[in-house]
């Protein structure tokens, strides 16, 4: 066993070939029904966004960071709901904002 600075197992948290730690925050997700595609706060405020994005955990859609308002990382920071997807046809893209990744 691998042990990191803080003494923890380092193998069990590596991902393939040892690169990077797995996120555990995709296993956790549940099925949710998304929103409707648009962002309301960008609505509410005459904006535009620049892509959609989709909170796994509860199907909340806000606009992503490079947006004007980046209300889907607004949307993190309120609620702790770690990973979106892009609301785009056959997009398999994941971002985890606790890791800062892709997953």
């Amino acid at each position: 066993m691998t042990l990191d600075a803080q003494g923890t197992n380092a193998t069990a948290c590596a991902g393939l070939n040892g690169q990077v730690p797995r996120c555990d925050h995709i296993a956790r997700l549940p099925a949710v029904e998304y929103g409707p595609p648009e962002c309301k706060e960008c609505l509410l405020l005459g904006q535009t966004w620049t892509r959609l994005l989709v909170c796994l955990t509860c199907g909340w859609v806000a606009c992503s960071d490079d947006s004007q308002g980046g209300h889907a990382k607004a949307h993190y920071r309120e609620t702790d709901h770690p990973v979106v997807s892009v609301m785009e046809p056959r997009s398999t893209w994941r971002w985890c904002y606790i890791h800062r990744r892709t997953v």
